[in-house]
């Protein structure tokens, strides 16, 4: 009896509502896996109509079409002698189901629906379907007529079931359930299931691929079994990128890995494994069969049919190999690029149209339209003849076949440099270096007419003329004269992508891309309906960070020193004057804070899901060795009145390549208001607090960024023998308070409780000794050979609402300790702080003093 199977996986490029076009993949991909032996083929989620649906999975004619490709499957001679596991919806008892059929040679043998429903981030599954939540038990499926005349079944089963073939058992899941914190791949396998099947539509991340391959194989290493992952791949129709990567594994093991990005509609994975070694892998686990013994039976769909061959003795098995992942910069180059691909040929238009500003994200932008000419020259090269025909009707040319990345560039690509007065030489040039470098059809023009001219007619209405604020204007007039550049860029750039493939004596349109970064958006850095308003943004997704290393990978890999120079200037807008010929305006300087500082916000407000205080709370940890806590409160103040201000803006942000899993995208990814109170008064008052009350156990000012040295470690303090804390009465005549103080450099403040007078007069706190020596975290450190001398020091008595002239001062040496006394005239309520000013340069500065 054979113990080897041959089963089959795939990932397939299925568009939304395409049932045509989806069931010819479908049919190909089934072809292919019997060429290559396979007796099992596992395809994507809901591949029969499409993933992406969304609200058309309401409508009757989704589910009728759907049911009309099945029975077009079921009646293929394609498909004979395979057991095939598609995707699609089911309606049952007036019921709508995410589902899995399964059938064989015209017959079905299980109809699996969805158990745990994809409901966060990008996925609203419960809106349209329900989750079968009758765990191990099924009941029958009347089969619509259409089905039964094909079938000769009248009912077949439904539910939560198993199939039992003649030599192993295969179960089912269905994308979402191998994420969950109890998969059924568990109790399946526990419940003998050799083989776990899982149909996906998994969108694309940045980094994310790696938490996919680790849920599989280590599914597979603790329970061991055969596991196969299907995935859609390519654009079906809306933001999300689908990045196949479908696997085969057994044991921990990956036995073959399919591309995370590709221009191939259909990708086919196969593998032979040895269903021995699964039960050897198994027998020498004593926890998983102790579990086992004790598990609820699934119900078993008994098939009469074998996945393996009496005879397989020389069948050689497949070997386990690494996976390869791909850098960020990699899947930046690649993912936004078959995004664009799919989005050009889909929409029959004849190319792009890029308004280039010679700044880092339009280069970027630039760079993966580039990058997409590159992949269809080796699809091409390579005989992908689907990619050849799409190619041959965008440019409107059946002869030409292509071959060099620039030159199908320059046919699909057209950039566009449009100056203002304020517009520099330099960013003109970097412009049209880099169109030169990349081969792109590039147009050069000026705005400022048009600019004149619509400023001219609000002064001729109004008898008024605004100015910058370089010529002393108010800062509306100074935004308002930007924002008209801005906007009239837009309108511009439609009239030359609809216009000038017709200039030139060619036919279509162009499509016009956005170039505004994931970052620039969640601040609301942008001008309202401006060139970020354009068709599709391959970039709306990404971190400026991300871009500017994908635009250095580009350097290396696609041969462009053009980027260079776009790499070393400041990012800039380029809609104020300029200031003897150079640019005078940052972006970073113009948004209040940096766009690292932007990434850390957005992740912390999505991803972890933090408010203003939250925020608040959580960068005083991180940030505190650079910031003091009212530092952090201002900046976050800052950062939450902007998003709030600008927050209408997401919903006219340009449908853009999801990437990070903190886009602000409003369409479906996150559902926020975009009428905010701006000034969050009780959420700034609670930081505002907080940040107060923490004032005097930091040593920190609160001067500027530039103007202080951040220290290694925050100063802390506690008392070195039993005393009063804050709040607490003064201590006995005699009894003086001893607190432990350790600095490492910098200045900084001993807490108000060291120093604290007492209320009564004759309980004056007299005589405090202050041991200048080791941390209060780790035990002393031994004195340098030849300690350096300190400078002499002060003890300051402060008033809690200002200071007070120094109520005495002490040489400090190593070692101490010293006595310090309070003079009557410090006043109620005083507190001491010591520091020392100036840090002496020989001193070392990172050892405890």
């Amino acid at each position: 009896m054979g113990r080897k199977v041959t089963v089959a996986t795939c990932a397939l490029n299925q568009w939304a509502l395409d049932f045509e076009g989806n069931l010819q993949r479908i049919l190909k991909s089934v072809e292919i896996a019997k060429r290559r032996g396979a007796r099992y083929r596992l395809g994507p989620e809901l591949e029969i109509c499409g993933y992406g649906c969304w609200d058309h999975y309401y409508e009757s004619d989704t589910l009728l079409h759907s049911l009309q490709v099945l029975a077009a499957l079921l009646e293929s001679p394609v498909t004979r002698d395979i057991i095939c596991d598609v995707g699609m919806p089911v309606m049952h008892k007036n019921v709508r189901y995410n589902c899995r059929v399964i059938f064989l040679n015209g017959k079905i043998l299980l109809i699996r629906p969805k158990m745990a429903l994809a409901n966060e981030g990008n996925y609203r599954e419960l809106r349209w379907f329900t989750p079968w939540s009758r765990s191990r038990q099924t009941e029958e499926y009347f089969l619509p007529r259409m089905i039964q005349d094909v079938t000769k079944q009248e009912t077949v089963p439904f539910g939560d079931a198993v199939l039992a073939t003649w030599d192993t058992c295969i179960g089912s899941e269905i994308c979402e359930e191998l994420w969950t914190p109890r998969s059924p791949h568990v109790d399946m396998g526990l419940d003998g299931v050799e083989i776990f099947t899982n149909a996906s539509g998994s969108h694309h991340v940045l980094r994310k691929a790696h938490t996919r391959v680790d849920l599989v194989t280590m599914a597979t290493a603790k329970n061991g079994g055969i596991y196969l992952l299907a995935n859609q791949k390519g654009c079906d129709g809306d933001r999300l990128y689908y990045d196949g990567c479908a696997l085969i594994a057994m044991n921990g093991c990956i036995f073959a890995q399919g591309s995370q990005f590709s221009l191939d509609d259909v990708e086919v994975l196969t593998a032979t494994l040895d269903l021995e070694d699964v039960r050897s892998h198994r027998a020498e686990i004593s926890s998983r069969n102790l579990a086992a013994s004790k598990v609820s039976p699934y119900p078993r769909v008994k098939v009469d049919f074998a996945l393996s061959c009496r005879e397989d003795l020389l069948e050689p098995p497949s070997e386990p190999i690494e996976w390869k992942y791909h850098s960020p910069e990699e899947e930046i180059s690649l993912g936004p690029a078959c995004w664009l691909w799919d989005f050009l040929r889909r929409s029959r238009q004849a190319g792009f149209f890029l308004p280039l500003s010679g700044g880092v994200d339009s280069a970027a932008t630039a760079c993966l339209v580039y990058s997409m000419c590159r992949q269809v020259c080796e699809a091409v090269k390579q005989g992908n003849q689907e990619v050849l025909a799409d190619i041959r009707t965008i440019v409107d040319e059946l002869s030409y076949t292509p071959q060099d990345p620039r030159d199908l560039c320059g046919r699909v690509l057209t950039t566009c440099y449009m100056a203002s007065e304020n517009s520099s030489q330099e960013t003109c040039g970097r412009a049209r270096e880099l169109a030169q470098q990349i081969g792109s059809h590039h147009i050069g023009l000026n705005i400022e007419p048009a600019v004149t001219a619509v400023v001219g007619i609000f002064s001729l209405v109004t008898g008024r003329r605004p100015l910058f604020a370089a010529h002393g204007g108010s800062s509306r007039e100074n935004l308002a004269l930007q924002n008209v550049q801005a906007r009239l860029r837009m309108v511009v750039a439609y009239l030359f992508a609809q216009l000038s493939l017709w200039a030139r004596g060619a036919r279509g349109g162009l499509l016009v891309l956005g170039s505004a970064n994931v970052d620039e958006s969640l601040l609301g850095y942008l001008t309202k309906y401006d060139c970020s308003s354009a068709d599709i943004n391959p970039i709306g997704g990404i971190s400026k960070t991300d871009l500017k290393a994908f635009v250095q990978f580009c350097v290396e890999h696609f041969q462009l020193p053009a980027l260079q120079a776009i790499l070393a200037a400041p990012a800039t807008a380029e809609l104020e004057p300029l200031t003897d010929g150079q640019v005078s305006q940052t972006d970073e300087e113009d948004m209040g804070m940096t766009y690292a500082e932007l990434s850390v916000y957005g992740r912390l407000r999505k991803v972890a899901k933090a408010g203003p205080y939250s925020m608040f709370c959580r960068l005083v940890t991180m940030w505190k060795d650079v910031c003091s806590p009212r530092q952090v409160a201002d900046r976050v103040r800052r950062f939450f009145s902007k998003y709030a201000a600008n927050r209408h803006k997401m919903t006219t942000l340009t449908p853009a390549y999801h990437a990070e899993s903190y886009s602000p995208d409003d369409n479906r990814f996150d559902l926020r208001p975009f009428l905010y109170r701006a000034g969050w008064p009780w959420q700034f008052r609670l930081s505002s607090l907080r940040a107060e009350a923490s004032r005097t156990w930091t040593g920190w000012t609160d001067a500027a960024p530039a103007q202080r040295t951040p220290p290694a470690r925050l100063p802390c303090a506690r008392w070195a023998s039993p005393g009063p804390v804050s709040g607490d009465p003064a201590p006995q005549a005699g009894r003086p308070h001893q607190p432990l103080v350790s600095y490492l450099t910098g200045e900084g403040s001993v807490p108000s409780s060291a120093f604290k007078k007492g209320s009564n007069k004759e309980n004056v706190v007299s005589g405090s000794r202050i041991c200048v020596c080791g941390g209060t975290k780790s035990p002393p450190r031994p004195p340098p050979p030849s300690p350096p001398r300190f400078p002499e020091s002060s003890l300051w008595a402060l008033s809690p609402r200002g200071s007070q002239p120094p109520c005495c001062r002490v040489k400090l040496r190593w070692g101490g300790p010293h006595t310090l006394t309070f003079p009557p005239s410090a006043g109620e309520g005083a507190v001491g702080g010591l520091c020392c000013s100036p840090w002496p340069e020989a001193f070392p500065k990172k050892r405890n003093l």
